[in-house]
């Protein structure tokens, strides 16, 4: 398993990828939705940060959303005909920021030892941040594939890490064996 430190700086890396794909496309383009049984590319977007903050609070610490507004409209759970009514960009990327800070902060805290049980959390912070990193890239290749197949616009290099492999298809930090 790769350390806290080396994980977070690819949680960063991850991050930096779905910023390329996403941040350069017109405000129309990331909340459009291909069909009512789909979602905007904003949506994915949120979710990733959604699901980062959800693992991190139910895992390793009770702290508040970011957002609450935003859970339930993030949330996997919610059916796709729900996820029609995003928030503006804006929001969207400060949500995300907020997120990736409140990682930081506690993952850097398990790591140095600032909090009840610290082996047992490093263990936990190990994997956590594997899932979190592989989750970010997993609605990548999603939000990729409506980049250039529905919008036409050409994708970015992939992120280039000894850490990051395909499988199936899709980008994964996979420790190694």
């Amino acid at each position: 398993m790769f350390d806290i430190e080396e994980l977070l700086r690819e949680y960063d890396r991850a991050r930096a990828y779905t910023d390329q794909l996403w941040t350069d496309l017109a405000p129309d383009e990331v909340l459009w939705r291909p069909h009512d049984d789909s979602s905007a590319i904003g949506w994915h977007v949120g979710h990733q940060a959604h699901v980062a903050h959800f693992m991190v609070r139910n895992l390793t610490a009770a702290e508040p959303s970011p957002d609450p507004a935003l859970d339930a409209l993030m949330d996997s759970a919610t059916p796709e005909r729900g996820r029609g009514q995003l928030p503006e960009l804006e929001r969207l990327s400060a949500f995300r920021a907020a997120v990736a800070e409140s990682v930081h902060r506690r993952m850097t805290d398990i790591s140095e030892g600032r909090v009840g049980a610290p082996r047992q959390l490093a263990v936990v912070a190990g994997h956590l941040l594997t899932t979190i990193i592989n989750h970010e890239y997993q609605h990548d290749r999603w939000i990729g594939e409506v980049r250039a197949r529905d919008l036409g616009r050409p994708l970015p290099d992939a992120p280039d890490s000894d850490k990051i492999t395909r499988v199936d298809g899709y980008l994964m930090v996979c420790a190694p064996s």
